[in-house]
């Protein structure tokens, strides 16, 4: 009966959180647009039966989107910027992870504190104090210009540097925590043994630490990848016009269009390009400790 329970728990939380939610968003991507409140046609009628219900839905949602280039650009663009941003994420996040595991462990809980102290405040202010840093009267610019490295201010702000910026700051702890946890839980004596048989402290670390760290890398990877990809705020306060971001195409399909049924449509296509990915990596992984045992 334990058992039973403690299995049922994430089932119902998946299905009340996720599965249903994703059928009503499916639902109204199969729908017409229609000046009505909800402003989709058709709507359930019991009355009517549920195959008369299933006849008036179709896909024609879906083949808009690969008609108009906006959106498979918005996807194109939204893929580059958020690949980018996680492998920059990973460039930074992952020396921090790696001092934090190998200071003493008395040191560990505070570096650990600094780590989540962006937390503490919230995400909409510390967007808004990057707009002020990086801005042409912003603190870079005026401190870059006082020490003589420009003779003129440089125009980050409302480009894709920006973005990078935003989203390497805002998701740098979601990739220091997992490769750190991963580092942490190293047997130390994995590298002395390394480098009695003739490793370097280097070749110790590419052959023993980085393998041995891949689990939290990739878990790393997939939590900054999956909310970069679907990311409105930090383009929309940071990017220019010429930032090109799903996340901003499907807001302007809700609440500017009005224009549910593509809006959802658009939602769900970027729900299966973050689901199967990861289903086929679980899969994957599966399958390799299958074949280790």
């Amino acid at each position: 009966m334990r058992r039973a329970f403690l299995i049922l728990v994430p089932y119902t939380w998946l299905l009340a959180l996720f599965l249903v939610p994703f059928v009503i968003v499916l639902k109204i991507s199969l729908s017409d647009a229609a000046i009505a409140r909800p402003p989709y046609l058709p709507q359930f009628d019991w009355a009517e039966g549920i195959w008369a219900f299933l006849a008036q839905l179709d896909f024609e949602n879906f083949v808009w989107l690969t008609q108009d280039d906006l959106y498979w650009k918005a996807y194109l663009s939204s893929l580059k910027i958020a690949i980018t941003s996680t492998f920059f994420t990973l460039l930074v996040g992952y020396p921090i992870a790696y001092g934090m595991a190998s200071a003493p462990p008395m040191w560990r809980p505070t570096l650990m504190m600094f780590v989540i102290l962006p937390f503490w405040t919230s995400f909409l202010i510390r967007v808004y104090a990057w707009m002020g840093i990086l801005s042409n009267e912003g603190l870079l610019n005026q401190f870059l210009l006082w020490s003589g490295f420009i003779t003129e201010p440089l125009v980050i702000l409302n480009t894709n540097l920006a973005v990078y910026i935003g989203i390497v700051y805002t998701y740098l702890p979601f990739m220091i925590l997992p490769i750190y946890s991963a580092l942490e839980r190293m047997d130390g004596s994995l590298i002395e043994a390394a480098e009695d048989l003739g490793c370097s402290r280097t070749t110790a670390f590419w052959l023993v630490t980085l393998p041995l760290s891949r689990p939290g890398v990739i878990a790393g990877c997939f939590l900054v990848f999956i909310p970069a990809l679907g990311e409105f705020v930090i383009p929309s306060l940071l990017g220019g016009s010429d930032t090109l971001m799903i996340g901003k195409v499907l807001w302007e399909e809700f609440f500017s269009n009005r224009d549910w049924p593509v809006a959802s449509a658009v939602a769900v296509v970027l729900l299966l390009l973050l689901v199967i990915p990861i289903v086929l990596f679980q899969r994957n992984q599966q399958k390799q400790q299958e074949a280790d045992t």
